[in-house]
């Protein structure tokens, strides 16, 4: 095999994908498209008007990636990336791993103790921020007091950064096994942590479930409601259209149902990604608005599992089918999930091709079907530790490639996995296990309900019952009974 290739054995179940040893992820994602005649394609379409070819996004990756390394940046160096949905993301990701630097994407939504905590916890030798973010970023930069490189990417700024480094740039050498870039998970308790993933795991995520199991295709069009700092987003509207050689759409803003309309007048997408919190938003909003579906081939969700009676609902009021999944940070996308043609409402899916699922009880042995347990999964593109936390690693990354998702699940005779809550959000009620999410999702199919969240919580004799907190389509009837 030459150089940073690929090969793609589709002849064997699971798909068969076989690296050559010297390998940077940078030149299949970015490079690859140059060299096969997409330079004048269009990669990135912004709602603020921005269109950036492949050939562009090739040069300002290499151009990002000499800058950064003229700043002192050196291989193995982390950079914190609190950066938008716009290209500089795109430029400053892959031009750091190019340059063999390892890039970090932060949420945008975190406060200054949160930045504060992941700046020291990295040991990172630069963070690079939008100015939008600055009133967070700069006090945590300056609380911690080290010696940190910030880089506040105002448009000036960046045009002249941009402008002053070289657009030519061999990758640096590096293999399928080396670190590439982190990010860092919250979970559901504690502080975050760094999942350090691999060069090969983007390339993982993207054939498996991007290519072979959504079928993301050169002609497509993608926008993704969730934004690129997310593991989710990270692949709906990054890494899946680059490696077909698609193209995606970034907005900066902030999610709501009239601007997902716009955007679905306004550039059409094939292929839309969302959760199920704004797809429960966009059905109230199609109450009284209108848009137009009908460029969209298949809807996906994940983040939340996806109550059956929501897609029944979203079916009906759009035409289009929701494909609903579970990935995690630290698997960096979907390893369950329905798939076009497979669809059992209010499941989760089927295991992908390429990942391994069990089910497993309080002391690690497989439960029988049917039967409720701890999602364990195994496959190409989990990561490989949590930095500087070898405790919470060993607890999470288990022997034989298994990885405690924290998540609990019940398969049926037919392979479909259904949610039951985290690990550590079952009930115990009357002796009996409960899942709120099953209370949650009966809830949601009155047709008077447009949210339902349920939590545990004691009564006068100190004994825990499920207590449901309701959002209703019109808050007018609050207080009325369902």
């Amino acid at each position: 095999m030459r150089e940073n290739t690929v090969e793609i054995d589709r002849a064997t179940t699971p798909v068969g994908l076989r690296f050559s040893p010297r390998f940077n992820v940078a030149v299949p994602f970015i490079d690859r498209h140059v060299s096969e005649g997409r330079g004048e394609k269009t990669a990135i379409l912004t709602t603020g008007g921005e269109r950036v070819t492949y050939a562009e996004l090739a040069e300002n990756v290499n151009r990002c990636g000499n800058a950064l390394l003229a700043e002192g940046l050196r291989r193995g160096d982390r950079v914190l990336l609190v950066v938008k949905d716009c290209p500089a993301f795109f430029y400053l990701f892959w031009g750091a791993i190019k340059a063999g630097i390892v890039p970090v994407p932060l949420n945008t939504l975190l406060r200054a103790g949160d930045y504060a905590y992941m700046i020291v916890d990295s040991g990172c030798s630069a963070l690079a921020y939008s100015p939008e973010y600055a009133s967070e970023v700069e006090p945590a930069l300056e609380h911690t007091g080290t010696a940190v490189r910030a880089l506040r990417l105002g448009e000036r700024v960046l045009q002249d950064l941009l402008a002053a480094a070289s657009p030519s740039l061999a990758p640096v050498p590096a293999s399928p096994e080396d670190d590439c870039f982190w990010l860092y998970s919250s979970g559901s308790t504690g502080r975050p942590k760094g999942a350090v993933h691999r060069h090969r795991d983007m390339v993982v995520t993207s054939q498996r479930y991007g290519t072979d199991w959504l079928g993301v295709r050169e002609d497509d069009v993608v926008f993704s409601e969730a934004k690129l700092f997310f593991a989710y987003g990270l692949g709906n509207a990054m890494t899946f259209p680059l490696w077909a050689g698609a193209t995606t759409v970034l907005s900066d803003a902030r999610p709501t149902p009239a601007i997902t309309f716009d955007i679905l007048a306004r550039f059409r997408p094939t292929l839309y990604f969302g959760v199920p919190t704004l797809y429960a938003a966009h059905l109230k909003a199609l109450e009284t608005a209108r848009a137009d579906f009908s460029s969209v081939r298949w809807c996906v969700s994940a983040g939340e599992a996806l109550p059956g009676e929501i897609l029944k609902r979203w079916r009906e009021a759009t035409g289009t089918m929701i494909l609903d999944g579970i990935g995690s940070t630290e698997a960096l996308h979907m390893f369950i999930s329905n798939r076009p043609g497979d669809v059992k409402p209010g499941s989760s899916g089927r295991v992908i091709a390429g990942y391994s699922a069990r089910i497993v009880d309080e002391e690690g042995n497989d439960v029988p079907e049917g039967e409720s347990g701890r999602l364990l999964i195994a496959g190409g593109s989990t990561a490989r530790c949590y930095w500087n936390n070898p405790e919470r690693t060993a607890r999470t990354m288990l022997e034989g490639g298994w990885l405690d998702t924290g998540d609990t699940y019940v398969r049926d005779g037919e392979g479909y996995y259904f949610y039951q809550g985290r690990s550590d959000d079952m009930l115990k009620v009357g002796g009996i296990w409960c899942s709120p999410f099953e209370i949650e999702a009966s809830l949601v199919e009155h047709p008077k309900v447009l949210e339902a969240a349920v939590v545990g919580r004691a009564d006068a004799d100190g004994l825990v019952k499920p207590e449901a907190h309701v959002v209703l389509k019109d808050r007018r009837e609050a207080g009325e009974a369902l």
